[in-house]
Order: structure tokens, then C-alpha cells, then sequence
């Protein structure tokens, strides 16, 4: 992935649209809707169920693709990208955490954070790894299985996962939607803390107005739109 040039955003979206479904059962998920983010910014989408804010995170983190628009990421033409150039361009470079952790059942803590640096070809897999789940508190679970951790060490976990490559963008999906308000607060200071110290730039989605109001900027979105994008 190209860097953007110096002053230019980091996530430059235009007129982006998406649909789900065909005919009378076809849906409009996004409706034009267009967004600038710049380096270093910590951005909260909000917005009530079925908005399309989590929609629109999977576009922007080239992890679904829009019906229509023009989307840049960092310097490079997401819609210009095959699949598998898309996986490359994330690889490494973008981290996504997600509500559901996704991690590999069958790999412990420190396997499921290493794995994705191997496959990127990241040299020291395991110590990198070492340190990342050491830096979530997560140093003497190593060894566990996913099955073996409580819901936020599993949340700590992915956090460790999607921060070990020191990602120049950082993508969360209500990253404590699924953990009580204890774990959750806990989380969420873990995840603004290990954003800060590898200085990426935050893109999170969430319906919480607390969590919102921790970043920089918020922006709403409702039936597909953006609504209000200001300062939190």
C-alpha cells in the first residue's frame, strides 16, 4: 500500500452506494455517502441499528465492496483492487477488530496474534506477537485456547491481533458490543491507548454516545446517510 502524500486524507470516500438483494427485495444499505478522514484521526461512526455504519466500515476497510463511488485508502484505488489485492493492500497495513473476535479456535492467544504477522511475511512473528499480547495484559495466557478466555481477554486478544503489525489504520466494529460494561470500559481504554502508542489513525463504529464521544470526531449516519460530521 502507497502512502498518501503529505496534507491528503487517509480514507478519501465519494458518493459511495451500496445494495443488498435484487428486485422487490432489494435493500440501498448506502446512499452517496461521502467522507474524508485524515491521518491520526480518531473518527466514531453512530448511529442506530440498520444506519449502515458497519456497512460502510466494511467498505471502507475493503472488506465488502460498494455498488458505486470512488474510494481511495491510503494513496490506493480500493475500487480499482481485485480480492486478492485487496488482502495484500491489508495486509500488515490495516487492523480490523470486530465484535465477534473471530478468533481460531483451534490456536492459542499467542498462535491466533502470530499467524496473520507469518503470513506477512513480518520477521520475529512470535516475539512481536509476545509483546503485543503482553502489552493487552494478556502475558501469562499465551498458551490458552480462545475457549479457555473470558469474553474481554478474547476482546484483548483480537485488539493484540489487529495491533501487532503496527497498522497505519485501525478499523472497530463495536469492539465492546459484545462484553458487559465492566470489561467494555476496560477495552475501550486498552484500544485508544494501543491506537495512540502506534499512532494510527481510528475509524470504530458503535451506537454507544460515551464511547463516541471519546474520539476526535463524530460522524451519524441514518437510513444510509450521513447526517451531522463534526468535532465530538
Amino acid at each position: 500500500m502507497t502512502s498518501p502524500s503529505p496534507g491528503s486524507p487517509v480514507i478519501d470516500a465519494q458518493n459511495i452506494t451500496l445494495s443488498l438483494g435484487e428486485g422487490e427485495a432489494r435493500v440501498d444499505v448506502l446512499r452517496g455517502v461521502s467522507l474524508r478522514v485524515m491521518p491520526g484521526e480518531t473518527v466514531a461512526l453512530l448511529g442506530p441499528s440498520g444506519s449502515g455504519k458497519s456497512s460502510l466500515l466494511a467498505v471502507l476497510a475493503g472488506l465488502e465492496r460498494a455498488g458505486g463511488g470512488s474510494l481511495s485508502v491510503a494513496g490506493q484505488d480500493f475500487m480499482g483492487l481485485s480480492e486478492d489485492a485487496l488482502a495484500a493492500a491489508r495486509r500488515g497495513r490495516i487492523g480490523v477488530v470486530l465484535q465477534a473476535f473471530h478468533l481460531l479456535p483451534t490456536m492459542t492467544a499467542l498462535e491466533n496474534v502470530a499467524t496473520p504477522l507469518e503470513l506477512a511475511g513480518m520477521r520475529e512473528a512470535g516475539p512481536r506477537a509476545r509483546t503485543a499480547l503482553e502489552a493487552v495484559g494478556l502475558g501469562h495466557r499465551l498458551g490458552h485456547y480462545p475457549a479457555q478466555l473470558s469474553g474481554g481477554e478474547q476482546q484483548r486478544v483480537a485488539i493484540a491481533r489487529a495491533l501487532a503489525p503496527r497498522p497505519a489504520l485501525v478499523f472497530a466494529d463495536e469492539p465492546t458490543g459484545n462484553l458487559d460494561h465492566a470489561n467494555g470500559k476496560a477495552v475501550a481504554e486498552l484500544l485508544f491507548a494501543q491506537v495512540a502508542d502506534v499512532g494510527a489513525t481510528l475509524l470504530m463504529v458503535t451506537h454507544d454516545e460515551a464511547l463516541a464521544a471519546r474520539c476526535g470526531r463524530i460522524v451519524r449516519l441514518e437510513d444510509g446517510r450521513i447526517i451531522a460530521d463534526g468535532a465530538a
